[in-house]
């Protein structure tokens, strides 16, 4: 199976718009291009499922061992001609100051030779000793090639060129020059999504024309073919891609207000046995008939007007909760259930189940890796599973801007902060009837307690509890 990681010196060198461009030029070929995303993060894989056409899944060190991340990896180039792995951070970056989850570390796990960005900003012979310090520092990771990024001129890329042909013996197989119009727009959580951005289309249509002029495509694939067959990964019998018999239905909000969702998440809800409906907040003035409801992270704040205008969906999924309709909701999904947002000088009522107002900031209230611990007030079943992971410490994520205030001093809680700021810098899940609302983020996995099983049996309990009440 022909694969390759894209990493960088560096994070902000350009990662994600080469590797979207990429998978947008390489699928114009005709390849069926399998696209992943080290770390916890939404944004930069809806880049890459849009530009591949297919689901990006997200391989991370916090929240998955090495046999589930392998596992996930070969499964999911099973069907495709050539993967791409975009890295985050810096090729070395990471918590751990020995490596264990940095992009070098994902990079020799699974056998990946790696396309180094450089960031050219700035520099000309100086371009040698950093690859070469990207190189020595770990003679186990194969950099296998180098694209030039951000080039001034013509003059310049001669510089950078001449500079790693006398030092080095990494080729330089592509440069993009610097131009504005190859960046996507941030904000204050990143990248803006591609259903935010205005002339999708012929956005990633840019970032592939730049790929096909500016990179040497073949040997982009030469490289990708170097990487031995991502075969030997045991999968679990529990991670099976099949879905079975559905007896729940979950109503999951996308839209975008809300739109941070794992794929493979979605897919354990599934293969727990729910049948997911979506809905979009903005417009739809009533939930579709389900027996749960999910509402993940993303930008509520951005679409507050739209949200607010929408008086008969939030008065509906007010009166649901208050009639005990198992929710689960994440971040963005918190901000929403509580009395009202406020961002500058701008507050908007929202649904008015979580007994809190929700403040934005200028700078981050919660950002990076989350250990929780489980209080024993959260409402869903343990898994008994011998396989289950010690929920004594449960790996999560968060960044948010948003914080509560005038909170119910009575709020129950879910988990403890053992890492982390969660709600309070000491609790986070917020459990009020057979809601629990939290900040942070899970994700279903072995190490994490695999919450979509754990939701989803909730829900079936719930309405098995409601159809005995009826009889």
């Amino acid at each position: 199976m022909a694969h390759l990681l894209i990493s960088a010196a560096h994070k902000s060198s350009g990662k994600t718009t080469i590797t979207v461009g990429l998978a947008a030029a390489l699928g114009g070929r005709g390849l069926r291009m399998q696209t992943f995303k080290k770390g916890p993060d939404y944004i930069d894989p809806m880049w890459l499922a849009r530009a591949s056409g297919r689901p990006c899944y997200n391989l991370d060190f916090n929240t998955q061992s090495e046999a589930e991340i392998g596992a996930l990896f070969a499964r999911h180039v099973r069907g495709a001609d050539l993967a791409l792995i975009e890295g985050n951070k810096g090729l070395h970056d990471g918590v751990d100051p020995e490596g264990g989850d940095s992009t070098a570390a994902l990079a020799k796990l699974l056998r990946a030779p790696v396309l180094l960005v450089v960031d050219a900003q700035g520099i000309t012979r100086g371009v040698a000793p950093l690859v070469l310090g990207c190189q020595v520092f770990d003679r186990d990771v194969s950099i296998g090639a180098v694209i030039l990024n951000r080039v001034a001129s013509a003059r310049h890329e001669d510089k950078l060129r001449r500079a790693l042909e006398r030092y080095t013996d990494v080729p330089v197989i592509g440069a993009i020059a610097r131009d504005p119009a190859l960046v996507v727009r941030e904000r204050h959580l990143g990248l803006t999504t591609p259903d935010e951005t205005s002339a999708l289309a012929e956005m990633i249509d840019r970032l592939r024309q730049a790929m096909e002029n500016g990179v040497d495509l073949d040997r982009v694939i030469e490289l990708a073919r170097t990487a031995p067959a991502a075969s030997g990964w045991p999968v679990p019998a529990d991670d099976s891609a099949s879905i079975g018999k559905t007896d729940v239905r979950i109503a999951v909000a996308r839209d975008t207000a809300f739109g941070f969702y794992y794929p493979d998440d979605l897919e354990t809800l599934q293969q727990a046995g729910a049948e997911l409906v979506f809905f979009n907040s903005l417009c739809d003035t009533r939930l579709p008939p389900a027996d749960g409801m999910f509402i993940g992270g993303g930008f509520p704040e951005t679409q507050m007007p739209m949200l607010a205008a929408n008086r008969e969906l939030r008065a509906h999924i007010l009166r649901s909760a208050q009639q005990g309709l198992p929710i689960y909701a994440e971040c963005g999904g918190l901000m929403y259930l509580s009395r009202s947002i406020a961002w500058g000088d701008r507050v908007h009522e929202m649904v008015g189940f979580i007994p809190a107002d929700t403040v934005m900031h200028a700078t981050p209230q919660g950002r990076g890796l989350v250990v929780l611990e489980e209080t024993g007030a959260l409402p869903w079943p343990a898994d008994a599973r011998p396989a289950a992971a010690d929920r004594a410490r449960i790996p999560a994520h968060e960044f948010h801007h948003a914080a509560l205030e005038r909170l119910d001093p009575s709020t129950r809680f879910a988990y403890r902060i053992l890492r982390g700021r969660g709600i309070d810098g000491r609790h986070d899940g917020i459990v009020r009837g057979n809601v629990v609302a939290s900040f942070s983020h899970l994700r279903s996995t072995e190490r994490s307690g695999r919450w979509a099983r754990r939701f989803v049996a909730f829900v079936r309990a719930c309405k098995s509890a409601a159809q005995s009440r009826s009889a």
